[in-house]
């Protein structure tokens, strides 16, 4: 089950009572009302955290009807280890030696945004640094796995559960739209310096380069990341068609 949003009052209420799994529930901090009051007691005793927001937080984040009024997140819990972040047959993101915490934090958000099943880091950031990873991430931190291990832990994990893995790198021989993105995978993104190890290359199924035509040689991590996200839910999306 992938992450989605549900919006208004009495859809949210209904998802609660059929036990869907509910895992964020966003109301207005100036709503006092008694229907919110009371979906706020019945989440809370379901185990789901509240986010009080101010209505432009909540314009901002909100999709359809009723999400005015009330913002729910549904799918699975943002906290899991890192063998079963492989095993949720989506896409990881594992950001390999990245030298900073603000880039750490805006990959993060994209991952969020492009529908990711959760971000693995292999980097030696302190406490401060991990709390700069979550406020650049604009709350997108709280949403789904964010974990730290080493690089050679993930592989050999996502090798023994059968995921595939694409790394992103300018000696990469192949275009993002000639390789299937959509079945179990978990991507690589090497630091804004050194890139991607030989030897982590090695270990990869294939070795993506996206397009470039500047003089500067390569994007930024997030914007890297975009564009092989981008085109996977382009992937995802004709299937389904």
């Amino acid at each position: 089950m992938t992450r989605s949003q549900i919006t208004g009052r009495d859809v949210v209420e209904q998802a609660l009572r059929e036990r869907i799994d509910v895992q964020l529930l966003m109301i207005r901090a100036d709503d006092e009302s008694a229907q919110s009051q009371q979906l706020i007691e019945e989440a809370s005793a379901r185990g789901v955290r509240i986010w009080r927001c101010s209505p432009g937080d909540m314009r901002r984040l909100g999709r359809g009807e009723g999400s005015a009024d009330a913002i729910a997140l549904v799918g699975p819990s943002p906290q899991a280890g890192l063998g079963e972040l492989l095993e949720r047959g989506g896409i990881s993101w594992l950001l390999h030696d990245i030298a900073y915490p603000s880039n750490v934090g805006y990959a993060v958000r994209t991952a969020e945004v492009s529908g990711a099943d959760g971000v693995i880091i292999h980097a030696d950031f302190n406490h401060e640094q991990r709390n700069r990873i979550a406020s650049v991430s604009m709350g997108a931190s709280r949403l789904l796995p964010v974990l730290f291990h080493e690089t050679a832990e993930v592989l050999d994990a996502a090798a023994e559960r059968g995921v595939r893995c694409v790394a992103l790198e300018d000696v990469g021989d192949r275009a993002p739209w000639d390789v299937d993105l959509c079945a179990p995978l978990l991507c690589l993104i090497g630091g804004e310096r050194g890139g991607l190890p030989q030897a982590i290359l090695d270990r990869c199924h294939a070795v993506l380069r996206i397009p470039m035509a500047g003089f500067v040689p390569s994007y930024n991590v997030q914007a890297a990341m975009a564009a092989i996200a981008t085109e996977r839910l382009r992937q995802l999306g004709a299937r389904r068609a």
